[in-house]
């Protein structure tokens, strides 16, 4: 589904509190009761102005009436809990207004949004159950425990264990985007200027880039965590343009990786248009720096499935630079025997310990971990190669939601401004692709629509 803000203008304060009321009512029941409303919202003009927020939020399908339902009640819809988290950015004075929707997955959608100095940030809005609502529903006993299981509590999930892990690596000095705030199951992030690896055609030395790859997979063991998804669609590359003469020029050669590998002959890539032959020099002073993205389904490294996790991320690696840039490394491993003798040498930070402490529970995480399995079933094929899906795939299972868990309420916490703003032209090394391997790039260039979207709590004048 996509995020339409313009009805946040329209709604009155009585509206919000009746939705913040049907979220309520949610974790206790799959359908909440028309009363039950009324008793939780506990507005001053009594059942009569209940109704009528009731009307206006179901007009704009914020909550939904259930046919055929044994009472009169309603249920949140996704659309509201989007709402409902944007509230909640929109009352920290962290967001202003929301933007285009620059990605969309199986498991979440990515649109740009704003402060109210126009500085651009990145919202990720999870949407667990996508594409195997029915698969996990009738698969996993925890689900059926919780009356009719909930994907927004299992979406709020994922985005409390994702904040939690960014802000630990984001701590720790990994390069990752700023962590800003958490709402329900959205995030809060900063805006990277860099492009997706799966969307590089070419770079300036492959065997040190996959090097650098390698050793983000060994540095993480070594703070007790293993990525799970370490591929080509969760790993950014920066651009740095580096001056010639200056300290930064030509690393590779000052300080080369290892490079126990070979590149196969191959006729060049076509990373330029019609009017930049391929050895154009602007290509020979470009630095590029991988970011990490997407951290919801991280295990330690001391998962019983640990070894399987990180023996795969390795292979993600090995075999796209193999496809991408006819890199085949010589060297074997890194073997996960190896990295676990490493977890914690050197004074690193056990970070797996440290999000565990943080208040995320074990029932919590055994729930999560069961909805991401089978969502990677779905998005994998039997080597574990990640499945490339159209981004127009709609979302059509998101109103077969049942219930929604408990979810906190606004607070008055500010959280930290430190972010990343703008993204810069195109990149040199981004190949002419498919136009569906293009639609989740960011381009400064591109506006904001006309007519944007923002949050305006007060009541419409």
């Amino acid at each position: 589904m996509k995020l339409d803000s313009k009805a946040m203008r329209h709604l009155t304060a009585e509206d919000w509190r009746v939705l913040t009321a049907v979220e309520i009512g949610s974790k206790n029941h799959e359908i909440v009761p028309t009363p039950l409303i009324e008793s939780i919202s506990k507005l001053r003009g009594g059942a009569g102005r209940v109704h009528h927020s009731i009307s206006a939020l179901a007009k704009v399908g914020l909550i939904a009436r259930v046919k055929e339902a044994r009472y009169d009640g309603y249920r949140l819809t996704y659309g509201g809990l989007d709402y409902l988290a944007l509230h909640t950015y929109a009352s920290k004075k962290v967001m202003y207004s929301v933007g285009n929707q620059i990605g969309v997955g199986k498991e979440s959608d990515i649109l740009v949004v704003a402060d109210d100095k126009g500085k651009q940030m990145i919202l990720k809005i999870h949407r667990l159950g996508r594409i195997s609502f029915r698969t996990v529903k009738a698969n996993r006993d925890y689900l059926r425990r919780r009356q009719g299981g909930s994907w927004m509590y299992l979406s709020r999930l994922a985005a409390e264990r994702e904040f939690a892990f960014m802000r630990a690596l984001h701590e720790e000095g990994f390069l990752v985007p700023t962590p800003i705030s958490q709402s329900r199951h959205t995030i809060l992030m900063s805006l990277v200027d860099a492009f997706p690896l799966r969307q590089i055609a070419s770079v300036p030395d492959p065997a040190a880039l996959y090097a650098e790859l390698i050793g983000l997979i060994l540095r993480l063991a070594k703070h007790g965590l293993i990525h799970g998804d370490f591929n080509e669609f969760n790993i950014l590359l920066k651009e740095e343009t580096i001056e010639p003469g200056s300290d930064d020029s030509t690393p590779q050669e000052k300080k080369p990786p290892a490079r126990k590998g070979k590149e196969v002959e191959r006729p060049p890539p076509v990373v330029f248009g019609d009017n930049q032959p391929p050895d154009d020099p602007s290509t020979k002073n470009v630095k590029v720096t991988p970011v990490v993205i997407d951290f919801p389904q991280m295990v330690s490294m001391d998962h019983a499935n640990a070894e399987y996790y990180f023996d795969r991320d390795v292979a993600c690696v090995k075999r796209f630079f193999e496809r991408r840039f006819h890199f085949i490394t010589t060297q074997p491993g890194p073997f996960f025997r190896d990295a676990k003798k490493s977890v914690g040498k050197d004074g690193a930070r056990r970070l797996d310990a440290a999000v565990e402490a943080s208040g995320f529970s074990k029932k919590a995480l055994k729930d999560l971990e069961a909805a991401i399995r089978e969502q990677q079933k779905e998005l994998r094929g039997p080597d574990g190669e990640p499945i490339i899906e159209s981004d127009e795939d709609e979302d059509e299972d998101d109103d077969d939601a049942d219930d929604s868990d408990q979810l906190d309420e606004v607070d008055s916490d500010k959280e930290s401004n430190d972010r990343e703003t703008t993204n810069g032209d195109q990149s040199p090394l981004v190949n002419n692709m498919a136009k569906d391997e293009r639609r989740n790039s960011v381009n400064n260039s591109e506006q904001f629509e006309v007519g944007i979207s923002k949050l305006d709590l007060k009541d419409s004048t």
